[in-house]
């Protein structure tokens, strides 16, 4: 029984039953263990059925531990990034912090001009669409990644866990591949599934070790409350990433390590468990149940009970939602203004970003400068630098800078991979590759 146990939860030396019970609940919330949908993925791969997007040596990948103990492969460079439609119209500092930090350690990437929705939000919102459509749009952008050769790295946690769904969807029902396939077929593509599906946060927290090695800030006097995204871990849980450092490997690594990495003493506060709020559907129908939920709790437990001096998330709903529905609260005197950032935008920061140009705190409804000037950061001089260069723009005495040069990637996108050539060769002389 003691050996069984050890087995069952490798994280854990000392049992603790009700985090054993929690254990179970994330067991067993999925029909399908994931190791069972990758034994079939590399079945079907065999019998020509689909097409898997391997992660390859040039990827540098690393392998890191999920819940059960099961590997789960991260790659760290040359990676396909499939943004956010809520982090780009509302927090943009959040894509552009991702992006600076790969350029800073020198990550090679392709922010793709070609993606799509993941429409995740539909779905989740309003229950619309349909398994089939849903796939549709999946494997389409899978295949933008795949055709180029750059291994998919998924920034929204809805997308996030919305991408796992399909894909255990997929390996699971022919009946769907049977449907999608001859649609696919119409484009000139075809079924393609990732080797693994890797949400931004796991590849920040892969990294953060060595990124924490560039940051300029200390943040040794930082109490940071973690807010992970329900998307993100508790949709297929069992492919959530653990480690033993991070709160004794019981709550999901990412981002608690990876502020913990960059120096920041992590707090707790008894709702961590609790959704942020945003929910999809009720932010949409029951919005003062969204903000009243937001600060009653999430806000103020991690105020009170944590002391926390900020709040750090990794999905695009989380950051909205505990920032910008403070404001209600502070209308009925409820004024607890605690900044909220996602890791990437904490982390740039920590490394010297920009905070108005790259992470654009100037977005964030709550006050994020005193955070700032509590690790050391000169708000004032980075803040005149920035209306200057906004009035510069407006005269026409400046040029936009930019993260990368705009073509660089366009003329990359240009030139189809020799692979891909072949694949589509064979698949003009013989219909075998998939069937």
């Amino acid at each position: 029984m003691e050996q069984e146990l050890k087995e069952a939860f490798p994280m854990a030396d000392n049992m603790d039953w009700n985090e054993v019970y929690q254990r179970i609940i994330y067991r067993y919330s999925t029909p399908h263990g994931l190791q069972h949908v990758k034994e079939e993925l590399y079945k079907l791969e065999d019998k020509g059925e689909i097409i898997i997007h391997h992660i390859k040596p040039y990827n540098n990948p690393i392998k890191m531990q999920t819940l059960n103990g099961t590997p789960k492969v991260i790659p760290t460079t040359k990676l396909w990034q499939h943004k956010s439609c809520g982090q780009c119209g509302h927090i943009p500092g959040y894509p552009t912090s991702v992006f600076w930090m790969m350029n800073k350690m020198e990550i090679d990437y392709m922010d793709e001009p070609h993606q799509t929705s993941c429409t995740g939000w539909n779905y989740h919102a309003s229950g619309a669409s349909n398994p089939v459509a849903l796939a549709g749009v999946y494997v389409r952008n899978m295949w933008r990644a795949y055709e180029i050769d750059y291994f998919p790295l998924i920034h929204c946690g809805t997308s996030f866990g919305h991408y796992k769904e399909i894909r255990n969807m997929l390996v699971l029902h022919k009946e769907i591949r049977d449907k999608l396939r001859p649609i696919m077929r119409k484009m000139d593509m075809d079924i393609v599934i990732p080797e693994e599906v890797v949400h931004y946060s796991e590849w920040l927290y892969t990294m953060s070790k060595k990124a924490a090695q560039q940051k300029k800030y200390n943040l040794n006097g930082i109490r940071a409350a973690v807010h992970t995204p329900c998307h993100v871990y508790k949709l297929v849980p069992e492919d959530t990433i653990y480690d033993p450092e991070v709160f004794e490997g019981r709550r999901p690594a990412a981002p608690s390590g990876t502020a913990q990495n960059f120096g920041a003493k992590l707090v707790d506060y008894s709702t961590w468990w609790d959704c942020c709020g945003f929910g999809f559907r009720h932010i949409l129908t029951e919005r003062e149940f969204s903000r009243s939920f937001a600060l009653f709790k999430k806000v103020i437990p991690a105020v009170e009970e944590g002391k926390a001096d900020i709040f750090v998330t990794s999905d695009t709903g989380c950051v909205t939602t505990l920032d910008k529905s403070q404001w209600a609260g502070k209308a009925h005197g409820f004024n607890y203004n605690l900044p909220v950032l996602a890791d990437a935008q904490f982390a740039a920061i920590a490394m010297g970003a920009d905070p108005y140009t790259i992470a654009q705190v100037h977005w964030h409804a709550t006050d994020v400068e005193g955070f700032m000037r509590k690790i050391g950061v000169n708000v004032d001089d980075y803040k005149e630098k920035f209306i200057q260069y906004l009035a510069d723009l407006r005269e026409g005495k400046a040029e936009p800078e930019y993260l990368y040069k705009p073509h660089r990637k366009i003329d990359f996108y240009l030139s189809v991979p020799e692979r891909v050539k072949w694949y589509k060769q064979e698949k003009g002389q013989t219909t075998n590759t998939s069937k």
